[in-house]
């Protein structure tokens, strides 16, 4: 989709070129484990309200998968007021943090999330 817009972008070849000599010389399984961890505690509680489908975690990625879809303009406006910055897709609110986020920051993620689906509570 962005072939063009980054396609042997020099700058975007260095910075994975450096991602992956991270990857090849850290033992990123540590990290991907905490942050599972984290995003298995914080998230848990959205699971059981009537219009959440299902949280799941896998890896170093976590998600929030709703009935119905998502206000994106609503809850992008939400996030930035809280500071973070959210994606969702669909039906989906997904976290696919970096492996060097803070269990702080993580934390903060994942209470916008639980809390916008909490205030978003059908009636």
């Amino acid at each position: 989709m962005h072939g063009p817009t980054f396609m042997g972008n020099p700058l975007a070849c260095a910075v994975a070129a450096a991602s992956i000599n991270l990857l090849l010389h850290k033992d990123w399984s540590e990290e991907v484990q905490r942050i599972a961890a984290q995003l298995t505690l914080h998230l848990r509680a959205a699971a059981h309200l009537p219009h959440v489908k299902e949280v799941r975690v896998l890896g170093a990625i976590g998600v929030v998968e709703l009935h119905e879809p998502v206000d994106v303009a609503h809850f992008q406006a939400y996030c930035v007021e809280q500071g973070v910055w959210i994606r969702p897709f669909g039906k989906l609110v997904y976290l696919m943090p970096p492996y060097v986020i803070t269990d702080r920051q993580l934390e903060l993620l994942c209470d916008a999330v639980v809390n916008y689906v909490l205030a978003s509570r059908p009636a």
